[in-house]
């Protein structure tokens, strides 16, 4: 990987998608806090160990380039964290890669979803246009009608209902976003 891909900060608008930095614990916890988080995440961050945790292995996502997680921050709103928005790249040739998102609950319903998501999908399509990246998907478990709204702001397209397999307990929706003049 590329030292630069490591480093890379995203602008979207009033959005900064930048590294998580360790000064991000605190905010981290607190957009934990949300009961609607717990309920669709599968990793948990309830305390200062479990944050650390958490941006250590964003960290080593980056390092690896097996996954490249953003804070995202709003610069209208003195820099405050209000979401989460990561890319997982399986291996160059592969042709597709995986995002994935949160909002933090006092940023819900401000768009901050799918500008966040175009800013790495855009990105992401870049990044790795060498590498023959031509297709993210999205997916999310069925009932989650406002993933469903981001994916389709995103530019994201329903595909296929998938089935439920650990360890997710429910069936998923995939949405898929295809490189500009890929099929």
């Amino acid at each position: 990987m590329s030292n630069d891909l490591g480093t890379t900060v995203l602008s979207a608008g009033p959005l900064l998608l930048r590294p998580w930095r360790a000064d991000d614990a605190p905010a981290l916890i607190e957009a934990y806090r949300d009961p609607a988080m717990r309920a669709t995440l599968l990793t948990q961050v309830m305390d200062e160990a479990g944050a650390e945790q958490w941006l250590r292995a964003q960290q080593e996502g980056r390092e690896s380039g097996s996954r490249f997680g953003f804070a995202v921050v709003d610069r209208d709103r003195g820099g405050a964290l209000v979401g989460n928005v990561a890319l997982k790249y399986p291996a160059p040739g592969s042709g597709s890669g995986e995002v994935g998102y949160w909002t933090a609950a006092p940023a819900r319903g401000r768009g901050v979803a799918p500008l966040a998501l175009g800013a790495l999908g855009d990105w992401a399509f870049e990044a790795f246009a060498g590498d023959g990246l031509m297709r993210l998907e999205l997916m999310h478990q069925l009932g989650n009608e406002a993933s469903c709204r981001v994916a389709e702001k995103s530019g994201y397209d329903f595909v296929e209902v998938l089935p439920a397999r650990p360890p997710w307990p429910l069936d998923g929706h995939r949405h898929v976003r295809l490189r500009a003049g890929a099929r």
